[in-house]
């Protein structure tokens, strides 16, 4: 898999964990290990330009994700096909409010968003009970696994 991070912030991101995260995701949905994405950490001002022009709301938020293929998960049987993922957008300086405000450590938020953007990049959504449910029951598990997979 070809997982990219880049860190147009001054906070100090280990891309190497979101490498791991995101490659391991990719390998609990069974997506093809020629599958690309790109994490991509932004300042708050490119943020909420990115924001405004997306999503015509003010200010910056704390993730976004452009898919490019619309792929979705595959199964063990049958793997998705290569493709692009697209990018996932992470502002660390939203993510570390937030993370102050629900009493975590800020890289706990930012791996968080960081499965939360992928999944939306496989096509998940929360915008009905019944899909939030299922998205966010998906993006603990993935995240929880992978992080006592490190332990």
């Amino acid at each position: 898999m070809s997982v990219e991070v880049n860190n147009e912030t001054t906070y100090d991101i280990d891309g190497r964990e979101f490498v791991d995260l995101v490659s391991f995701c990719l390998e609990q949905l069974h997506i093809s290990s020629a599958a690309e994405v790109n994490v991509i950490f932004l300042d708050p001002d490119a943020m909420a330009q990115l924001h405004v022009r997306w999503m015509d709301l003010e200010g910056p938020t704390d993730v976004m994700s452009f898919p490019m293929d619309e792929m979705r998960p595959g199964t063990q049987e049958r793997p998705t096909a290569a493709g692009i993922l697209g990018d996932i957008v992470i502002c660390p300086a939203v993510a570390a409010k937030q993370a102050r405000d629900q009493g975590h450590a800020t890289i706990e938020e930012m791996l968080l968003l960081a499965v939360h953007g992928l999944l939306h990049l496989l096509g998940y959504d929360h915008a009905e009970e019944d899909e939030k449910k299922e998205m966010f029951s998906l993006q603990r598990h993935l995240l929880l696994t992978f992080l006592a997979s490190r332990t």
